[in-house]
């Protein structure tokens, strides 16, 4: 037999056949995902804050603890991670306010294990890891990365109060 037999059986064994089973490869989804609903989400809620969100908070003169209850008729435990601290801080002189809001004691402080300081990748990442936060920003690529991320719902600042996006209807979050 020439060579050129010997490919051609090849070539002929290695056709597709319909009636072999197909296997796909599904990413794997949480177990608190049930249908796109977040079953970890439920009073308090942990709220993940950026930056900008307090900036903005500070300029259009809302309480933070007070306007997300408000928002979310529930209680609320706004989170910083050490990322968006060290952002604050070198920000300087102009954001002092801002860093002393976030310094109060009613903010839980989250630990971060990371090297570098990009607060924006840290909060997808800490988001993407455990879907029991909801975070608070005004950035628009932020909230374009986080919307990538099923069942992580995203309080935002319009019309001088804060409201929320992708929150279940059940929790009694209003919608506008």
């Amino acid at each position: 037999m020439s060579r050129k037999e010997k490919d051609r059986i090849v070539t002929q064994k290695k056709k597709n056949d319909p009636s072999a089973i197909k296997e796909t490869e599904v990413p794997k989804v949480p177990s608190c995902m049930f249908f796109q609903y977040n079953t970890n989400l439920g009073p308090p809620y942990y709220i993940l804050v950026d930056t900008n969100f307090i900036n903005f908070s500070i300029k259009a003169k809302l309480d933070l603890v007070q306007s997300m209850m408000d928002c979310l008729y529930a209680k609320c435990v706004p989170c910083i991670t050490d990322c968006v601290m060290a952002e604050l801080e070198k920000l300087g002189q102009r954001y002092r306010v801002a860093l002393r809001i976030a310094k109060d004691p009613t903010f839980e402080r989250l630990p971060c294990s990371h090297s570098g300081t990009y607060a924006d990748d840290c909060l997808v990442q800490r988001v993407t890891q455990h879907k029991c936060y909801i975070v608070a920003t005004v950035d628009r690529e932020l909230k374009r990365r986080i919307r990538k991320i099923p069942g992580v719902p995203i309080m935002y600042i319009s019309n001088h109060r804060y409201n929320i996006e992708r929150m279940p209807d059940d929790y009694g979050a209003p919608r506008f």
